[in-house]
């Protein structure tokens, strides 16, 4: 029979097709002549509505069952390349006749261009699902019957509200946005956000008539304007952020070509000049539409919390009477609530208090409607005066030094516009873009990242993940003052000119005028100014040196500015991005630390890197493994003291267990393991040295996907290169424990035959760098002793990078000693040590540089 009315079918489908193309492109044309976002989406769902009915009606589906919208195609409303979903109700369970009946009309719709989702369920299912389902009980919210018993669609209707519970379906929708703000770091200010699903998009809207719904308060937002759960004017705005949010989906569909909701940087200069949105003389194109999306889900978020306060309200009555705080303040089902309409007409320093009065009792959820309004409306009563007034400034003090809900607080007064009106420098980086390859997020929302991160140091809940920095923030007096610099640490982007200095003019000025002791005040300064200092060392000088060491320290002079600047360094890194931060960036600040800390401490420069204590550690090690004393001193007599400087004791322990027994063979030893924390790969190889073994390392490493992180090439007394590198696979997927026999396998292979060298696929560039193109730069200069060439580098990272400079220098006969490789995102900025005779001749030094910047274009 399904075969049958397949081929039955065959005709409709091809002229359903073609109108529903033909139709399709109409709509489109109508839209971009005249863009009304209505239009477009109820003519794209009353267009399939037409061919949906008309396919089920000849599949001569039974005349008591019904055929459903649900979802958004539900209210009547598709977006360019939205899913169709259907729900075909049946009085009975199905028989096969109906089974196959339905599977053609599926396929027919597939076949057609629809992106169907569908279920086949009766009323009983539909109940016992949505049950267990949120999101099948807010599809049924909004089912629409199109074809079928009507009957049988009241009774569902029916059936649903009478075991619908408000209060339960109110309380997991709020559940649900937590959960959705969490996949997005709480923060709507992404500089790739998704325009559905990140906060302040349209799924939060789509969230409030949900519920709106659910609770008979109406049906859209002049509705709720009568009922006074807004304002008018709110009603007005809630309209005007949905049609924004809407027309950015939908041109996005139609660029694309398919699905996407991500504001893409591929995609935003695009989206700006199809909007008609053009760049200013300071900012492109793409950063105006940006700030204008900014703008609007901040709008969104407001109005969010707003509303669902006023749903609460009449969805729980009978939460309990008033409680008094103060004089100006009382808690109202769990909210802070203003006690009269004028309070911060009347008692300015109230706009102030009430964050601190969230952050003091801890059974406060938020601040009830009214006071946002209120807050918001009298947001510009904060000027010079009241920021000049020893109360408020005190007040201002009091929130950072807290020992709850600092972030919550700093987070609630940048939504609400208090943060940019008591610190007007804020104002200037509200939503600003970061063109650089490892900021994911605005210039503001990078700092209040900071800021969190710095504060999750100090609870105890967050003690596993970072036992250092919880250790030392606790013993740390004033901890609060690296509250103040993760507040102004990149505060002065986008000024022009160099935002640490000019972001220590606006941290002094805080300070003297709220009163900060001169220490104080001295060591917040330090900080701004100071903030990259350690990240720059950890990452691109060789800190196996003493020397290097020495300079940190005495840039650094005090132990308490080491800490406090390891602290900030750490959250730093940790709130750029995701992906920015690794385990093993971790170790190399760790280190650092630690070494400066000895020598602060009045350690000689080479106790200071722990150089006895690290053999001692290895030795320990050793006899825990078994080896009995003395087994090390063979293979130790071969290595120098930068060897044992540039390896941890655990390193030195695992490279002696391997070769403890085999210290002159002329046979490639490989050894891979996990690395701490199993976000990459530790390799070690210990060869005779060869012509070329970098070159031919690297493009090993980089035929088989990875990226290098560090690499430390050492040559023993007798001729052998023991060289180790830390791998990791920049797309995350690898299964590092996979790859550890296969690289000590196929490595091991490839390293006896001599003069084969593979050449890694350069690749595709990523998104980043395609639309925030690096220039390179190239820096070769000698050290302080003149025995060796440093040279610097900064590019867009890219597959075979690393090979493409190894070759470079091998070509001209220089040698590579150790290489520091920092990855931040999509940049790299990497730091080689070199000898070579071509290193000392200006001419030969640069044609070197000029092949260099050539093979790191992209």
């Amino acid at each position: 029979m399904k075969d049958a009315l397949c081929s039955a079918l065959q005709p409709l489908i091809g002229e359903a097709r073609r109108r529903l193309h033909e139709n399709a492109a109409a709509l489109r044309a109508a839209y971009e002549a005249h863009p009304r976002t209505s239009a477009l989406l109820e003519g794209r769902a009353r267009l399939v509505d037409a061919e949906v009915i008309g396919l089920w009606q000849a599949c001569g589906m039974p005349d008591d069952a019904a055929l459903l919208a649900v979802g958004g195609y539900g209210r009547g409303e598709l977006f360019p390349a939205s899913d169709v979903d259907i729900l075909v109700l049946l009085p009975a369970a199905a028989t096969p006749e109906i089974c196959e009946r339905l599977s053609a009309m599926v396929g027919a719709l597939w076949d057609i261009g629809l992106e169907i989702g569908h279920a086949v369920r009766t009323i009983d299912e539909c109940i016992e699902a949505a049950a267990d389902d949120i999101t099948i009980q807010t599809n049924l919210l909004e089912a629409r019957l199109l074809s079928g018993d009507l009957r049988l669609f009241a009774e569902l209707n029916e059936r649903y509200r009478e075991t619908l519970d408000v209060r339960a379906f109110y309380k997991a929708k709020q559940l649900e946005q937590e959960q959705r703000y969490a996949r997005f770091n709480d923060s709507p200010y992404a500089l790739e956000p998704n325009c559905k699903e990140s906060p302040g998009g349209l799924r939060d809207l789509q969230m409030l008539s949900w519920i709106a719904r659910a609770a008979g308060l109406g049906h859209n937002w002049r509705d709720l304007a009568r009922r006074r759960l807004i304002t008018g004017g709110e009603a007005s705005d809630l309209r005007s952020v949905e049609r924004f949010l809407q027309h950015l989906r939908i041109r996005l569909h139609y660029l694309t070509g398919r699905a996407e909701d991500r504001l893409l940087f591929d995609h935003q200069e695009k989206l700006a000049r199809i909007m008609g949105i053009d760049a200013t003389a300071t900012r492109r194109a793409s950063e105006v539409l940006m700030q204008r999306y900014y703008v609007t889900a901040k709008m969104v978020t407001q109005l969010n919390t707003v509303l669902l306060q006023n749903y609460g309200t009449v969805i729980f009555p009978d939460r309990g009477a008033a409680f008094v705080i103060n004089p100006r303040f009382q808690v109202v089902r769990e909210l802070l609530d203003m006690r009269q309409e004028d309070i911060f007409e009347r008692y300015p320093s109230a706009l102030l208090e009430c964050f601190l009065l969230l952050q003091q009792r801890s059974e406060l959820k938020g601040m009830t409607a009214r006071t946002l309004r209120a807050l918001w409306i009298n947001r510009n009563r904060i000027n010079a005066a009241f920021r000049a007034n020893p109360e408020h400034r005190a007040l201002f003090l009091q929130i950072l030094q807290q020992k709850r809900g600092i972030v919550h607080a700093f987070r609630r007064m940048n939504e609400y516009g208090i943060l940019s009106r008591y610190l007007p420098t804020w104002r200037r980086i509200i939503g600003q873009m970061q063109h650089d390859l490892f900021h994911v997020y605005t210039v503001d929302q990078h700092i209040l990242m900071v800021l969190r991160n710095m504060r999750r140091f100090t609870m105890g809940e967050h003690a596993h993940e970072y036992p250092l920095m919880t250790r030392l923030i606790m013993a740390f007096e004033r901890h609060w003052l690296l509250y103040v610099a993760a507040l102004f640490h990149d505060i002065a982007k986008g000024r022009g000119g160099d935002h640490s200095k000019l972001g220590m003019t606006d941290a002094r000025e805080f300070c003297v005028v709220h009163g900060l002791a001169s220490e104080d005040t001295e060591l917040v300064v330090w900080l701004v100014e100071h903030h990259l200092t350690m990240s720059h060392y950890a990452q691109k000088e060789d800190t196996s040196d003493p020397e290097v060491v020495q300079r940190f320290a005495r840039i650094v002079g005090t132990e308490r500015r080491l800490i406090a600047l390891y602290l900030l360094t750490h959250a730093d890194i940790r709130g750029t991005s995701p992906k920015v931060w690794n385990g093993w960036k971790g170790k190399l600040l760790e280190d650092l630390f630690f070494a400066a800390q000895r020598l602060l401490r009045g350690a000689t420069p080479q106790q200071a890197l722990g150089l006895d204590d690290r053999l001692e550690d290895a030795r320990r090690l050793l006899r825990f493994h078994g080896l009995r004393p003395g087994i090390e001193d063979r293979l130790w007599s071969e290595l120098d003291a930068v060897y044992f400087m540039r390896h941890s004791a655990e390193e030195i322990a695992w490279h002696t267990r391997v070769l403890y027994f085999r210290p002159d063979t002329d046979e490639p030893v490989v050894k891979a393991r996990m690395a701490e924390e199993e976000d990459g790969v530790q390799v070690m190889v210990f060869t005779p040295d060869q012509k070329e073994l970098f070159v031919r390392l690297t493009g090993f490493f980089g035929r088989l996907g990875f990226t290098i992180l560090d690499a430390k090439v050492h040559t023993t007394r007798h001729g052998h290169a023991l060289d180790s590198f830390m791998l990791q696979d920049p797309g995350g997927e690898a299964s590092y424990r996979d790859v550890i026999t296969l690289i000590e396998h196929e490595l091991t292979g490839y390293l006896v035959r001599p003069g084969v060298i593979d050449r890694p696929s350069r690749g595709r560039l990523s998104r980043q760098v395609k639309h925030f193109p690096i220039t390179p730069q190239v820096s070769i200069r000698p050290d302080e002793a003149g025995r060796h060439y440093i040279l610097s580098l900064t590019a867009a990272d890219r597959p075979g990078l690393l090979f493409d400079i190894a070759e470079t220098l091998s070509s001209h006969g220089i040698r590579l000693h150790t290489a520091k490789i920092a990855t931040l995102g999509e940049r790299v900025e990497d730091t080689f040590l070199l000898t070579g005779a071509a290193l000392a001749q200006d001419t030969q030094l640069l044609r070197v540089e000029r092949e260099l910047l050539e093979r790191l274009q992209v």
